[in-house]
């Protein structure tokens, strides 16, 4: 069962009303859902991002011999 928790906060109007509408959320909770979410999302591409930065994934064929390995199969 998943916890909530109740939060009170100050957040200026016209930035609430802009997240709703670009979020198509129904009410202000789903919106503060919506936004977290994706904050979340993009905070754990960036750090995926940045492993990969440091250690890059190697390819053990290039693009035209998986190509032509496909054909073959």
């Amino acid at each position: 069962m998943q916890k909530n928790m109740k939060v009170t906060v100050i957040i200026p109007d016209e930035l609430i009303k802009e997240a709703q509408i670009l979020s198509n959320a129904k009410n202000i909770t789903d919106t503060m859902i919506i936004a977290l979410n994706s904050y979340v999302s993009l905070q754990k591409l960036k750090e995926m991002g940045e492993g990969i930065k440091k250690n890059p994934l190697n390819f053990e064929y290039s693009a035209q011999e998986i190509r032509e390995l496909n054909q073959t199969t």
